[in-house]
């Protein structure tokens, strides 16, 4: 009897194996861009020196939040549209300004809340002109009309083919996050790129290790079932790389 209640002590002591991406491959899974195209082409620059002597398969994963805040959202999304890292599978995530986008394009009245949280700047960026203080809904349709026009083709299908997760190995990347309360196979997109406070302050076990961006920090917030990598590159002119390699991980920063 005491032997085995030993044994099961034991057990259940014994630490759980760190998290791990599969052997022979690299992953590089950077943080919310908001518009710093002058961040992201140093950071590509960083990356591509870093994984030069890699022979593996390497993998790049984009968090999401291309756009909004900073000032450059449309060379952002050129840059990852038109010069991708050579030799990388790339990933690219959904983010909640991106989403925001998108319903904007369908439903002008979307910008009531969309230009609260940075959606003007993605606009001055496209080349939409508004004038100061015009929030009516006349004036709301007329910028939509004029970003629909103004976003290129490829834009519109980049931000269209966005997806809302990436599962490799034990590492689970969302924008946001993911309902504590639901499997990790069950998530709503929703959850996926807008939930925030239930997710950061859960200490639950998600079956895989949650890599996401969505809530600033001022450095990496590494915790037991996630790490979030979110550094406010618009304003910090930090943005953030997360580096899996086996069970190893690492940071790149600008």
């Amino acid at each position: 009897m005491f032997s085995r209640l030993r044994s099961a002590l034991f057990r259940t002591s014994q630490k759980k194996p760190a998290p791990a991406v599969p052997q022979g491959q690299r992953v590089y899974i950077v943080g919310d861009i908001h518009g710093r195209d002058d961040l992201l082409r140093n950071l590509h620059e960083q990356v591509t020196a870093d994984s030069e002597a890699y022979a593996g398969k390497k993998w790049v994963v984009y968090l999401g939040d291309y756009i909004d805040r900073g000032h450059e959202s449309k060379n952002v999304v050129e840059e990852l549209i038109s010069h991708p890292l050579a030799g990388f599978e790339r990933i690219f995530l959904r983010g909640n300004h991106e989403d925001a986008l998108l319903r904007f394009l369908r439903d002008s009245n979307v910008a009531r809340d969309w230009f609260q949280f940075g959606g003007e700047a993605t606009v001055y960026s496209y080349g939409v002109a508004m004038a100061p203080g015009t929030r009516s809904d006349v004036s709301l349709k007329a910028i939509q009309v004029d970003l629909q026009r103004a976003v290129p083709e490829s834009h519109v299908q980049f931000f269209q083919a966005l997806r809302t997760s990436f599962e490799i190995g034990d590492y689970f990347c969302v924008h946001a996050g993911i309902d504590p309360l639901r499997a990790l196979h069950d998530q709503r997109d929703e959850d996926l790129m807008w939930i925030r406070d239930e997710f950061l302050s859960s200490k639950k076990d998600h079956e895989k290790m949650i890599v996401h961006g969505h809530s600033i920090r001022e450095t990496p917030d590494e915790q037991s079932n996630r790490i979030g990598i979110d550094t406010g590159a618009y304003y910090s002119n930090c943005l953030t790389c997360l580096v899996l390699e086996d069970s190893e991980r690492r940071f790149l920063q600008t």
